[in-house]
């Protein structure tokens, strides 16, 4: 396994990626990030990634961004109630047609924007943008289709979009770093 890859693979998307959020104001420059949201997307890849690798072939950019959906459905419960949401099982993120439209239930119903509101369009907007760079950024690789290579870059994909997702979702509650003075 080529790990000095994927570590280069995952750092450079999640520049590349924080600098497209910035530039289309859902971030201010910074991934706002928590070691509790951080340690959901550990308990719940390997359930998503299950639901994932199937839709590769036929929905790609899906198989990727629903990664980030389900980041802002955790960043959302981080902030409303983290006793709840750290115990969520994973299908819980689900809409009515199973992983299919997880992306409008956790956007709706779990997070509660408005179907045509303006801010639900700019979510999904900003979402097709990653999306389809991340997938632009892992066919251009040069790894082999379906190789092991193929999964630990496409796990290391879905990674950076859970968090891309968690800190849209932040900066959208009003979360920032401030520097702190000590004495």
């Amino acid at each position: 396994m080529d790990y000095e890859f994927l570590n280069s693979f995952e750092t450079t998307l999640q520049k590349e990626l924080l600098k497209i959020c910035t530039t289309n104001g859902m971030l201010s420059g910074t991934l706002l990030e928590s070691a509790d949201i951080e340690q959901r997307w550990h308990d719940l890849a390997p359930e998503y990634m299950t639901d994932a690798v199937k839709e590769i072939a036929q929905y790609p950019t899906v198989a990727l961004v629903w990664a980030a959906y389900l980041g802002m459905g955790i960043a959302n419960g981080w902030h409303a109630d983290w006793e709840k949401c750290s115990k969520m099982a994973y299908p819980e993120f689900y809409g009515s047609r199973g992983f299919d439209d997880m992306d409008d239930n956790i956007l709706f119903n779990i997070i509660g924007l408005h179907e045509e509101s303006n801010e639900a369009n700019r979510v999904k907007e900003i979402m097709r943008i990653v999306g389809d760079y991340t997938l632009s950024q892992i066919q251009h690789s040069g790894i082999e289709p379906q190789s092991i290579m193929a999964f630990h870059t496409f796990a290391r994909a879905c990674k950076v979009l859970f968090r891309i997702g968690a800190a849209i979702e932040l900066n959208r509650l009003g979360y920032e770093y401030k520097a702190v003075i000590l004495n």
